[in-house]
C-alpha cells in the first residue's frame, strides 16, 4: 500500500471514529487511536512511535476524564450507577423497538422511571433526568475533543515523517 493510501485510510478511520462518538454504534475513540496505531506500524521509525505514544497518552487522559468529570455531577444530583444501568438497558430495548430513535428515548424514559419510582416526585425525577443527560453530553464532548486532539497529533505526525 502506498504511503498516500495509508494516510487516507487512517484519516478515514479517524473520521469514522468521530462519527461513532456522536452516533454510538462504533467505539469511536478507540477507533481513532487504532488508526494512529495502524499508521505507526506501517510507517515505522521513532517519529511514528512517538506520535502513537503521545496519542495513547491523550487517549488515556480523555477516557479518564470522560468517566470522572460527568460522574461527579451525577453523584451531586443523587443519580446512582443503578439508575444508569437501567437506563442503558432501556436504551437497548428502545433501539430494537424503535430503531435509531428508540435508544435515546429509552435512555431518557429509563432514567425518569427509576428516579420517579425512587423519589416519588416527578419534578425531582425530571431534574435528575436532565442532569444525567447533561452528564452524557458532557462525556460525549470530552470524547470528541480527545478524538480531535488525536487527529491533530496524527496530522502532525504525517507532516513530520
Amino acid at each position: 500500500m502506498s504511503e498516500g493510501a495509508l494516510v487516507a485510510l487512517c484519516a478515514a478511520l479517524i473520521v469514522v471514529g468521530m462519527v461513532g462518538i456522536v452516533i454510538p454504534v462504533l467505539p469511536g475513540l478507540l477507533l481513532t487511536l487504532l488508526a494512529v496505531l495502524i499508521w505507526a506500524l506501517a510507517t515505522g521509525g521513532t517519529t511514528a512511535w512517538v506520535v502513537f505514544g503521545v496519542a495513547a497518552v491523550v487517549f488515556a487522559a480523555g477516557v479518564t476524564a470522560q468517566f470522572l468529570l460527568p460522574g461527579r455531577r451525577l453523584r451531586a444530583q443523587g443519580v446512582g450507577l443503578g439508575t444508569l444501568l437501567v437506563a442503558v438497558v432501556a436504551a437497548i430495548v428502545g433501539f430494537f423497538v424503535l430503531p435509531v430513535l428508540g435508544a435515546p428515548v429509552g435512555f431518557v424514559v429509563g432514567i425518569f422511571a427509576v428516579e420517579a419510582t425512587r423519589s416519588r416526585d416527578r419534578a425531582q425525577a425530571w431534574a435528575r433526568t436532565k442532569s444525567a443527560l447533561w452528564a452524557i453530553l458532557h462525556s460525549m464532548g470530552i470524547e470528541l475533543i480527545t478524538a480531535f486532539v488525536i487527529a491533530v497529533i496524527f496530522v502532525v505526525g504525517v507532516v513530520l515523517t
